[in-house]
């Protein structure tokens, strides 16, 4: 009993110290306030001047785009990657495993400036375009694509594969119409979580970004050191958007997720 209490208080803990400091911005970013302390009266402000300024809007598509590019090309390249590595012979395997393991435990400081020298300085790429950035995302986001679907691949009957081409399909069409469809919701978890790592990453991008392009996370450090009160009180505004979508995206796939498996034991209970 005393180790439920325990167990029941020490999780409390942990979600308030993850929730609270939201909550809290959630709640300044509906007021007038101009700094963290005393709440004003209620205002849509925040909100008006996020959606209504070029600067903040501009900033917000454009880390969008650079997200959702990067993170279709990391999705390719990690599903092909994996495809590769679980049909490979076990030491070929074993060393691209072992390779992809490298960015996903190297620190993003040392990915970035690394990606920055090698294209850059060695390859004479030019700062001023996308390449370095985008290269940067990919290299990010792909290991963990990799990762999200290989627990899928071993999942599959290993000779599904043989037995397509046993009954005359293609290697093209066996890898289309047998394997990938049975490793969707790992793509699309794997997808989701390189959105998230790009939309999530700081260092890569400051090394890498062109000067007159910033992300959501570049942004938000170098408004926090200027002095315009009302980009830096909208970005309170951005913050309570970002959490709201991500909590609403939880909530949806969970249900979707719960009416599966009730769709699920129902049809085993006919």
């Amino acid at each position: 009993m005393k180790n439920e209490i325990l167990k029941r208080v020490f999780l409390a803990l942990m979600l308030i110290l993850l929730y609270l400091p939201i909550l809290i911005l959630a709640v300044y970013s509906f007021t007038d306030a101009t700094n963290i302390g005393a709440i004003r009266g209620f205002s849509l402000h925040n909100y008006v001047t996020l959606f209504t300024t070029p600067e903040l809007t501009g900033m917000i598509a454009g880390t969008l785009a650079l997200a959702f590019g990067s993170a279709a090309i990391a999705t390719f390249l990690g599903t092909i990657g994996a495809i590769g590595s679980f049909y490979s012979k076990k030491r070929v395997s074993g060393a691209i495993g072992l390779l992809n393991q490298v960015p996903v435990v190297n620190a993003d400081v040392v990915t970035g400036f690394s990606i920055c020298i090698l294209l850059v300085v060695v390859l004479g790429v030019s700062k001023d375009t996308f390449i370095p950035l985008v290269v940067g995302h990919v290299t990010l986001c792909a290991p963990f694509v990799y990762l999200s679907v290989m627990p899928k691949l071993r999942q599959l009957d290993p000779s599904s594969y043989e037995a397509a081409l046993d009954l005359g399909a293609t290697p093209f069409r066996a890898l289309t119409q047998v394997v990938i469809p049975q490793l969707v919701p790992g793509i699309i978890s794997g997808a989701a979580l390189a959105v998230t790592l790009s939309l999530d990453d700081y260092f890569i991008a400051t090394y890498t970004k062109p000067a007159t392009f910033d992300t959501i996370s570049t942004y938000v450090v170098n408004a926090t050191k200027g002095s315009q009160t009302t980009i830096k009180t909208a970005l309170w505004a951005l913050s309570t958007v970002i959490f709201a979508i991500v909590v609403l995206i939880v909530v949806l796939m969970n249900v979707r997720s719960a009416r599966a498996e009730k769709g699920v034991i129902h049809g085993e209970d006919k």
